[in-house]
């Protein structure tokens, strides 16, 4: 990438950096993978309870690796040989020491926009584990919820639900049922449906609990 484009990039993230601070969460900025990798590792306490939620973000940037590195106790959902045993991990994952995840969009003004099919994910980052990690590339940063809201109906939705090979109207259209509507809720009626949850989180109270790193490189969707 062209270094003015690269170094116009970071003045966004430092912005949103310095208004997720405003808002009680700790913030980084690490200009490739490799140092948001060293970030999460110096974070981490060796031998604590771990867990996540499913994130290309985190896939993309190797901090998976760093979690099944047998360093922690690790809660991997992947290793779960039923749905039982994946529905414990996701209750079990709600007790954890730290929970890691990426974030549907974060806001210029500082606010993280998550949403979520089963919840186990919006309900962790919002309350549970002791400390949450979000990771997230510069392709999440939109200048307020409203585009948060466009940006996951017309992005991360549609390319979710291919991932996922799910039969859902975004899948096939490309876009969510409801891209076109004001309201943040409308969508599909499909039993697939993966935007069920919505959460918005504005402000932290205990200013330790959500640290976020911004990766200046393009991570997930």
């Amino acid at each position: 990438m062209d270094e003015n484009l690269r170094a116009a990039y970071r003045l966004r993230l430092e912005k949103t950096a310095r208004a997720l601070e405003k808002n009680n969460m700790k913030a980084y900025v690490a200009d490739t993978c490799e140092e948001a990798r060293s970030i999460v590792s110096e974070i981490l306490k060796e031998g604590e309870q771990i867990s996540c939620g499913g994130s290309m973000t985190l896939n993309e940037c190797g901090v998976m690796d760093i979690m099944r590195s047998g360093k922690y106790d690790f809660l991997d959902r992947s290793k779960a040989g039923s749905p039982e045993e994946v529905a414990k991990i996701y209750r079990d994952a709600f007790f954890c020491d730290t929970y890691l995840s990426s974030s549907n969009a974060i806001t210029e003004n500082g606010e993280l926009y998550n949403v979520d099919g089963n919840c186990n994910r919006v309900a962790a980052i919002t309350f549970g584990p002791k400390q949450v990690i979000i990771i997230a590339g510069r392709n999440k940063i939109v200048p307020d919820i409203e585009r948060a809201v466009d940006y996951v109906k017309r992005v991360s939705a549609p390319a979710n639900a291919k991932r996922l090979s799910l039969d859902t109207p975004c899948a096939s259209l490309g876009e969510c049922a409801g891209a076109n509507s004001d309201n943040m809720c409308t969508g599909c009626k499909s039993d697939k449906r993966i935007c069920c949850g919505y959460v918005v989180t504005g402000y932290q109270r205990d200013p330790e609990r959500i640290k976020v790193i911004l990766v200046n490189e393009e991570l997930g969707y």
